[in-house]
């Protein structure tokens, strides 16, 4: 049996967490593991035991943005390289573009579907891994 594909979820809205892990919990080849800031990002990765596989994080949130949370991954050596896909309600073109060159693998518009999520999920962790 293979591994299951490690997913944090960044969002400083409960609700909206608390969507995407019973969504993702419903494939079982799937860990997921909840923040609800930046800061607890920074704190939760500090160690390196666990680095996930591919990173959801909202582009919005109070302290620290989305594109300031990966400036401060891309800064640590283990975890430079995870995979980072924005969860934004501001899914313009010029926004998704503009995500894409700040770095971003991808983006999931909100609002998603639940149903489908973890289908997107892991067609984004398989392009991720297939870079």
């Amino acid at each position: 049996m293979t591994d299951r594909l490690k997913i944090l979820y960044v969002d400083d809205e409960a609700d909206i967490r608390t969507i995407v892990e019973m969504a993702l919990a419903l494939d079982p080849g799937m860990e997921v593991r909840l923040a609800s800031s930046g800061q607890d990002v920074l704190e939760m990765l500090q160690q390196g035991a666990w680095v996930p596989d591919l990173a959801l994080i909202d582009m919005l949130m109070p302290g620290m943005t989305g594109t300031d949370v990966m400036a401060a991954l891309r800064e640590r050596g283990w975890t430079a390289n995870i995979p980072i896909v924005f969860v934004t309600a501001s899914a313009w073109q010029r926004d998704i573009d503009r995500f894409i060159d700040a770095g971003a693998l991808g983006v999931i518009a909100k609002p998603f579907d639940p149903l489908t999520l973890a289908d997107t999920v892991r067609s984004f962790a398989e392009q991720a891994k297939a870079e």
